[in-house]
């Protein structure tokens, strides 16, 4: 009994969690160039380690537990907006971005002029080029495809775009922007840049909706098989102990 009450429990547990990164992903379905989270799952075997285990633990106690999450790095759908600082990325770069000291990533391509003339994302954070952060003069900016900033027909600038390694671990900073491991980024090798649009969030409307049902009436059995473990319990204490 002991080891379904404790599958059970680390049951809930991975489900719980799971169903908070569905829901993330859920609220982030109008975020421009969001990456979906993916959970990740890894066996935990009852009396592992330091913990010694009854044969009946070691036999059926497998915990499946949430290991983490990893970033759904598959391309959203480009829109067009006509905007001439609107921009987004056809490939797999990343525009690079200076946010305080710290120099992150993003697919969200919706920049403006600060009032210092640097071109800048939503959040007012400098948007890198192979330079540093980009000043635009007056005039109308063009963009061509390898990233290139001409204004009033005179290249500026050219912006930074950054790919990376297979085994790159992009952590999530929340407003779609990512940090990377050091050693970890690429020059950019098959991305292209496309002006007047924008990306919207990879996550499928209709995949992540029937996947929070499915998260939820695995939770809620899990939350039924405990309650008839606890019952139990509570009828061995009640009933059968005191006859011995």
């Amino acid at each position: 009994m002991d080891s379904g009450f404790y599958s059970a429990c680390a049951g809930l547990a991975a489900q719980t969690q799971a169903l908070e990164l569905v829901a993330h992903n859920l609220a982030n379905l109008g975020t421009t160039g969001y990456r979906g989270e993916r959970t990740t799952f890894q066996s935990l075997l009852a009396g592992s380690g330091t913990v010694a285990a009854n044969p009946l633990n070691a036999a059926v106690n497998d915990f499946g537990v949430l290991g983490g999450s990893r970033l759904d790095l598959a391309s959203g759908s480009l829109v067009a907006t006509g905007g001439a600082l609107d921009l987004a990325i056809a490939g797999e770069g990343f525009f690079t971005v200076r946010q305080g000291q710290q120099t992150v990533y993003t697919r969200d391509g919706g920049f403006h002029v600060d009032a210092r003339g640097q071109l800048a994302n939503a959040q007012g954070d400098p948007v890198l080029g192979e330079q540093g952060p980009i000043t635009l003069p007056n005039g109308s900016v063009s963009v061509s495809a390898d990233g290139t900033v001409s204004v009033n027909g005179d290249a500026v600038a050219s912006l930074k775009i950054t790919e990376f390694a297979a085994n790159a671990n992009l952590q999530p900073l929340g407003n779609g922007m990512y940090a990377a491991s050091a050693g970890s980024t690429l020059p950019a090798a098959s991305s292209s840049v496309r002006q007047g649009m924008l990306e919207q969030s990879n996550v499928s409307a209709v995949g992540s909706v029937v996947e929070l049902i499915n998260v939820q009436r695995s939770a809620e059995m899990m939350q039924r098989a405990l309650s008839i473990f606890d019952s139990q319990f509570n009828q061995t204490a009640v009933q059968d102990l005191p006859r011995v």
